[in-house]
């Protein structure tokens, strides 16, 4: 190890993460019937060039060749996400074999040596229970808690770490409200009824787990946010900078950990919708919140950028990230009013957003304090990389992708977990996402988040540059990035 060399905590995993729509394809073998992502990627518009998820990457017939390469890479761990639509289509019975894939995968893993940690939801509802719908009615927490005792039937004695829900904010907000994934609405009643009953299943999941299990290491992942104002002494600035951590932050950190809704962002949602709380209030039953409030072993943050946020425009705004698709979206923010993003001049990756280590130990930092350390919680970086444009070349003979970017964003965030770590935060390890290039939700196959290209045409993967890099990391269990805690932002 140099001398310039910063370890990791003893016991850091390493590890990265995927999910089952985004890779595994065989979207209508062995009993897998449709998901939301089935039928939204067929809507005409909906997502770049029609793409859809029916091949991906094919990791369904190619895991095992998957986690060959997870093993050379030198991972600790691996997070995947189960298909609801394959273990029990249309929201019905157990299907065997969609189990069994499951079974021989996590099989697999515990070959070569790397921990398996199982995300039980990561957007694929069955499209049975939309039509039913969907996460607004409460049957759909109880449907999930029914399906996730199926998973645990046949994996309990296979698999510790158990993660509930991947985003919830994702797949209620941007999902009902905002009408830009799976399944495409636009109601902030939708969503704010989505957000209760996705919190309510993950409660449930929890309380039935542990139930079964005391020994369960159970979580939920969340993505999460640094929201700074353009202008600190602002009031309107500040103003909008409270009102994203409170859409995206705290309407899910404060039920999880405290058991109760932000009053202000209640306050701010009814003074623009009132319906959508007096909904909110109704489907919230007593009990739903002391549910919701489960003691959790794991808090999984995913972060990808920070929010830089005014009351006012700017007058040569950033390119939104939203994939430029046919088909009309809408605001995921119910409170959006008069908030305004602004362009700080960091880099920005091809999605458009910002590279901003920095911002992942401050979120860090915050959660850990407020939240998780309180709880007796530990965390873990449960997502976190970058979409680039990769070029192939052959080199004497042998297929590299020198994806230099990726490199530089995967040691600086490795480099501001080491600054959370050193400053006292407890945080455990860290998931590069993607293991593979990926369909990228309404983006289809446009933009390439992996560590490892996929060559869609042919399957064929090739390690990037960034993936040698992980490997030396993982190899030293230490990042030689200088600390950043105390340079001035």
């Amino acid at each position: 190890m140099s001398d310039t060399a910063r370890p990791f905590p003893s016991g850091f995993l390493f590890g990265a993460a995927t999910a089952a729509y985004q890779i595994e394809g065989a979207a209508f073998e062995d009993g897998r019937t449709a998901s939301i992502w089935d039928t939204f990627s067929r809507e005409p518009g909906a997502v770049i060039n029609a793409d859809n998820g029916d091949v991906a990457c094919d990791h369904y017939h190619r895991f095992r060749d998957d986690v060959a390469l997870m093993k050379d890479l030198g991972l600790d761990t691996y997070r995947f996400s189960v298909s609801w639509a394959r273990v029990r289509p249309d929201g019905g019975a157990v299907n065997q074999k969609g189990l069994d894939f499951y079974k021989r995968l996590v099989d697999e893993l515990h070959g070569a040596g790397i921990l398996p940690w199982l995300t039980l939801y990561h957007w694929d509802l069955p499209q049975a229970l939309q039509d039913r719908g969907g996460w607004t009615v409460r049957e759909t927490s109880d449907l999930f808690t029914e399906y996730a005792l199926s998973v645990h039937d046949a994996l309990g004695d296979r698999v510790q770490n158990w993660t509930t829900l991947n985003e919830p904010w994702c797949s209620s907000f941007l999902s009902y409200t905002g009408g830009i994934h799976a399944p495409g609405h636009f109601s902030i009643t939708e969503g704010v009824l989505a957000a209760h009953h996705l919190l309510l299943g993950h409660g449930q999941v929890v309380r039935e787990l542990r139930a079964r299990d005391a020994s369960l290491d159970l979580g939920i992942t969340l993505n999460l946010t640094v929201a700074d104002p353009v202008d600190p002494s602002d009031a309107g600035d500040l103003d909008a900078a409270r009102r994203i951590d409170g859409q995206f932050n705290r309407w899910f950190l404060d039920p999880i950990f405290r058991g109760q809704y932000p009053a202000d962002i209640v306050a701010d949602i009814r003074a623009v919708d009132a319906g959508a709380i007096d909904a909110l209030d109704a489907a919230t039953l007593p009990g739903d919140l002391e549910t919701i409030a489960q003691p959790l072993q794991a808090l999984g943050v995913n972060y990808y950028h920070g929010e830089f946020v005014g009351a006012a425009p700017d007058p040569h705004p950033p390119v939104p990230g939203d994939a430029p698709t046919d088909r009309a979206t809408g605001s995921p923010w119910p409170a959006g009013v008069d908030i305004h993003w602004h362009e700080r001049g960091l880099p920005r990756t091809n999605m458009g957003w910002e590279v901003q280590p920095e911002g992942l130990t401050r979120l860090l930092q915050r959660v850990w304090t407020d939240y998780a350390q309180p709880a007796g919680t530990v965390l873990y970086v449960t997502e976190n990389g970058a979409a680039y444009d990769d070029e192939l070349v052959v080199e004497d003979g042998v297929r590299r992708v020198h994806d230099t970017e990726r490199v530089a964003f995967l040691r600086g965030h490795l480099g501001a977990i080491a600054d959370a770590a050193e400053s006292g935060v407890d945080v455990r390890g860290y998931f590069y996402w993607s293991l593979l290039d990926n369909f990228e939700w309404a983006w289809g196959y446009a933009k390439r988040f992996g560590i490892v290209r996929v060559d869609y045409d042919t399957q064929e993967r090739t390690p990037k540059d960034s993936a040698l890099e992980y490997r030396r990391v993982i190899a030293a269990r230490a990042i030689d990035v200088p600390s950043a805690l105390l340079a001035p932002r």
